[in-house]
């Protein structure tokens, strides 16, 4: 099943995504925004990764493609508690061309649509480091709430960063709609 927004579609990672997956995977740029450890990533390791990711239904990882530039990003729901209905987001737009065109907005937007009224989770959660001001912006533009900062959370370029917590329950989602009529729109 593929996932649409208005402008990007959501599908499961195939074979044949593993090269672009892996360029990214050792791009310093992109991994000096995100959250996790940052190692060189070689084809073995890449492929083990997608091999055992297909199996993980606590794990739920998707590329985010477009109709005119193919493949532009990863989107998840990861550590899904299914008990209590919820799990941890995260997106990496690869290259950074694309980066504030609204792709971001429309991916979050989608799988927020299909965590919400598709899975029926109750919330999703979600960090950023506290200087990837792009993804705090655009995480807010999204419904989301800042939830708490955890102080020194993160080592990066030989110092320590807060990470900002965000969440965003059923309820601020479906308020959001409301508001902005996202999928409304042409």
């Amino acid at each position: 099943m593929n996932i649409h927004g208005k402008r990007v579609v959501l599908r499961a990672i195939e074979e044949h995504d593993l090269p672009l997956l892996h360029k990214w995977s050792n791009d310093p740029n992109i991994w000096y925004m995100l959250d996790g450890w940052h190692f060189p990533v070689n084809a073995v390791s890449q492929r083990a990764w997608f091999e055992n990711a297909s199996k993980d239904l606590n794990n739920i990882r998707m590329v985010i493609d477009t109709p005119d530039m193919g493949i532009i990003g990863i989107i998840n729901l990861v550590n899904i508690d299914w008990k209590n209905n919820h799990a941890f987001t995260g997106l990496i737009l690869g290259d950074k061309d694309i980066r504030g065109k609204g792709y971001g907005v429309d991916a979050f937007m989608a799988i927020e649509r299909y965590a919400f009224e598709e899975l029926h989770f109750a919330r999703l959660d979600g960090s950023v480091i506290e200087y990837n001001e792009p993804a705090y912006n655009f995480t807010l533009k999204c419904g989301w709430k800042v939830e708490g900062r955890q102080r020194n959370w993160y080592f990066r370029k030989n110092r320590y960063w807060d990470r900002i917590v965000f969440g965003i329950t059923r309820e601020d989602y479906f308020d959001l709609i409301k508001q902005n009529n996202y999928w409304e729109k042409p």
